[in-house]
């Protein structure tokens, strides 16, 4: 059964988590509308692997800057800083891998089910350290 949470202006639809995959991964669908764009991040436990499904995704990893198509990933290597934005004017719609399991923990514990209801980030702080996540600046901000 899947669970849709909007998080930080992206919708994320958590199709597999721990408890389908043994801990091994989270596969998660995310709709970015156009202009949204994560803060600088970077996961010290797990890595991402991001496939596009429709749109364009812009993807800094490190200093390395992608722009990447439908049918076209990257990979976020575990301890990696990176952003991911949907700088056209159309939407963006991928798939996430986080590897091993523990991003979809963040997206139900703090997601909303409202798009214009803010997060708690007391508590998105919070749940990104015990999951090894690190926000390294304010979404805009480039690694």
């Amino acid at each position: 059964m899947t669970k849709s949470f909007w998080l930080l202006n992206n919708y994320l639809t958590i199709v597999a988590d721990h408890t389908t995959t043994d801990g091994k991964y989270d596969l998660i669908e995310g709709y970015f509308p156009p202009g949204a764009q994560t803060p600088p991040h970077c996961h010290t436990r797990y890595s991402e692997q991001l496939y596009v499904l429709e749109g364009e995704f812009t993807v800094w990893v490190g200093k390395n800057k992608v722009v990447l198509g439908a049918g076209e990933s990257a990979f976020i290597p575990m301890g990696t800083p990176h952003v991911v934005a949907a700088l056209s004017d159309q939407p963006a719609r991928g798939l996430v891998v986080a590897a091993p399991s523990a991003f979809a923990q963040l997206i139900e514990a703090t997601g909303t089910l409202n798009q214009n209801e803010a997060p708690d980030m007391e508590l998105f702080n919070r749940i990104s350290s015990e999951i090894g996540d690190e926000i390294l600046g304010a979404p805009g901000d480039l690694p």
